[in-house]
């Protein structure tokens, strides 16, 4: 890896890139940490300090600590996900999208993205809307968390809109970082924002070390399991699945092409990280509910789908809804990613047209029913795979009674995504550098 970017570094093209890329992620840090006028943030901040684990917990971590500050970015890229997730499951349930998505070429794909772009600020107005409704109420600190004198609807309209053009704001960062710098621009938003908050976590797993030194061992085997699940990642992001192809000879003129052997790779987790992302934003939409109906927050929705671990009101919810709803999400997303990537019956008929088989298999359906029962079994390892990791933690947080444990019930979620992005940013960095030295291989 470092070799990687020590070599990327060195091309000048490459280079600009990463530097845009750095620019970019600067300007959303920095976006971090200005706040929204007629907020409270000290009171905000206590707020959320009681919520480590719940819903909204989990949502400020994925925003990297801008929730609990409300900052311009609060929101995050949350309401860009959501809109991502409700136009491709209406690309498959509308013939009209679907045939825009595969028919209508780039100009289709263009169309599409930006209806996701306005979906994206309207979902984005409605969650500032609802967190807005969320600091003036104040549960749980007995109060409004708005300042002395922000009562009426003028300075509801100016926070629903800055939480709603910062949203808007980020997205567009991100389609640049995508353009013009190297990798997916949200991945990358989404990366920054979880390792912004490594060394925040670190630092309080050494006060809570100093202050009860018997729970080291804790954090031992927590550190331990991080670096194992590291290491599972890795290796399951670069597996895959190859199906032998044998091409049959063809005389083309005088010339004789074909009759060589390669293979049909397929990759164990086709989706990479995007499963994970999805279901942790729809497992986070209760929270955006309870906002509108308060009576709901201390009631049966929130105790039965409320995540595992220490809750706002002193209690211990073990979260298995959660965790079940969670966990079938992610298998859930694989398989959808899976579907959409990967058509059998496309890669079949291109076999066929370049007289390519699959020993064994004839040509056409066979050959299809083949790849698609081979892609459902490594499909099925992928999904259960980050499934496992993102529920281990939760489970960990839920079963356990002490402090320690009870905070890593985001663990699994953050490594899968943090290592995912990472391995997905070098990849692109080496193609790149594969693009840039293609002589060498003419030589």
């Amino acid at each position: 890896m470092l070799a990687t970017l020590r070599n990327a570094w060195r091309v000048e093209d490459i280079r600009k890139k990463l530097l845009f890329m750095a620019f970019i992620v600067l300007i959303y840090r920095l976006g971090n940490a200005v706040t929204v006028p007629y907020v409270d943030t000290g009171l905000l901040s206590i707020y959320f300090q009681q919520l480590n684990n719940t819903v909204l917990g989990l949502i400020n971590t994925m925003s990297g600590s801008a929730l609990e500050r409300a900052s311009i970015f609060a929101l995050s890229i949350q309401p860009y996900i959501n809109a991502s997730i409700i136009m491709q499951l209406l690309t498959i349930a509308i013939p009209a999208l679907e045939r825009m998505r595969k028919e209508g070429g780039e100009e289709g794909k263009k169309k599409i993205e930006k209806i996701t772009r306005y979906g994206t600020v309207a979902i984005a107005a409605l969650q500032g809307y609802a967190y807005y409704t969320l600091i003036h109420r104040g549960d749980g600190i007995g109060g409004s968390m708005l300042m002395d004198g922000a009562e009426g609807w003028l300075p509801a309209i100016v926070i629903v809109v800055t939480f709603m053009t910062g949203s808007a704001l980020l997205m567009w960062m991100g389609e640049q970082i995508t353009e013009f710098g190297i990798g997916n621009g949200i991945s990358i938003i989404l990366f920054v924002s979880i390792v912004a908050r490594f060394p925040t976590e670190i630092g309080h797993m050494i006060t809570r070390t100093i202050a009860d030194p018997s729970t080291w061992w804790i954090h031992l085997l927590m550190l331990i399991g991080a670096l194992a699940i590291i290491v599972l990642i890795v290796i399951v992001q670069n597996s895959e699945r190859r199906i032998p192809v044998q091409y049959s000879k063809r005389v083309v003129g005088r010339k004789m092409y074909g009759g060589q052997s390669t293979h049909l790779p397929m990759k164990v987790n086709m989706s990479g990280v995007l499963p994970v992302i999805f279901a942790q934003s729809i497992a986070s939409i209760p929270a955006t509910i309870v906002v509108f109906v308060p009576a709901w927050s201390e009631g049966l929705v929130m105790n039965v789908l409320a995540p595992p671990g220490p809750q706002q009101d002193g209690s211990h919810s073990l979260g298995i809804l959660y965790m079940v709803i969670y966990f079938l999400l992610i298998v859930f997303f694989s398989y959808f990613y899976s579907t959409v990537q990967f058509n059998p019956v496309e890669i079949a008929n291109n076999l066929k047209k370049n007289g390519g088989f699959i020993p064994g298999f004839r040509a056409g359906k066979p050959t299809s029913e083949f790849i698609q029962k081979v892609l459902t079994k490594i499909t099925l390892f992928g999904a259960l795979y980050l499934a496992v990791i993102a529920i281990s933690p939760l489970l960990i947080s839920a079963f356990s009674p002490t402090a320690a444990a009870s905070g890593i019930s985001m663990g699994g979620t953050s490594i899968i995504i943090v290592v995912s992005v990472a391995l997905e940013t070098i990849k692109q960095l080496e193609s790149q550098l594969l693009m840039r030295h293609y002589k060498g291989f003419l030589e």
